[in-house]
């Protein structure tokens, strides 16, 4: 139950800290981005608007979008308690229009994605890359399926709950850099394994 722990842990900690940074202080919005935002994209873009405690808003979209958000990220989503009524896949390019978020951060989950060509994003957000492993690719029994998803949920949980502890408005930009970069860089693999999400 470790991962579900940590959640709750984190929630419980920005229950009391979202009215204050709703009023007093900006709304950081987040594109995830992965090539076929079906799976890591969309599952980040749940997390982090779960435990962004009203100071993020998570958007997600692909460069090449499936046009479906993957089954297994839906059952693993509905049974951690995300409404997931609202998901879907979408291309970038929608937030590279006219009338669009103005984006503070970009990061990319895949591989692919971060070697693409992006478009040309209103203001000028900082960009990160957190490789996850793709459940989707994953092959096997339904179990060993639902256990890459388990584990790619695991690692953004992770990292995400790294991302909005750091302290946005007081760290200089060269050093945010520096810390997003290193959340990317954070272990695969950790003893913390997959508790908490049962495939």
């Amino acid at each position: 139950m470790i991962v579900t722990q940590r959640l709750r842990r984190i929630e419980t900690h920005n229950l009391y800290v979202e009215t204050y940074h709703t009023m007093n202080r900006k709304i950081y919005n987040v594109l995830f981005l992965c090539t076929g935002n079906s799976a890591r994209s969309v599952i980040a873009e749940c997390i982090l608007n779960r435990l962004g405690g009203g100071r993020f808003k998570a958007f997600s979209a692909g460069s090449q979008p499936k046009g479906t958000v993957h089954p297994h990220a839906l059952d693993l989503l509905k049974r951690q308690g995300f409404d997931v009524t609202a998901l879907r896949s979408k291309s970038w390019d929608e937030f590279a229009e006219s009338g669009a978020p103005q984006l503070d951060f970009i990061v990319t989950v895949c591989d692919n994605a971060a070697n693409e060509a992006c478009p040309i994003w209103p203001g000028q957000p900082m960009s990160a890359h957190w490789g996850i492993p793709d459940p989707a690719a994953a092959e096997g029994s339904e179990q060993e399926i639902a256990l890459a998803f388990a584990e790619a949920f695991r690692m953004l949980t992770n990292r995400i709950g790294d991302f909005v502890n750091l302290p946005m408005a007081s760290l200089e930009q060269l050093t945010l850099q520096k810390r997003l970069d290193d959340i990317g860089g954070m272990a695969t693999l950790s003893n913390t394994g997959s508790e908490g999400l049962e495939p």
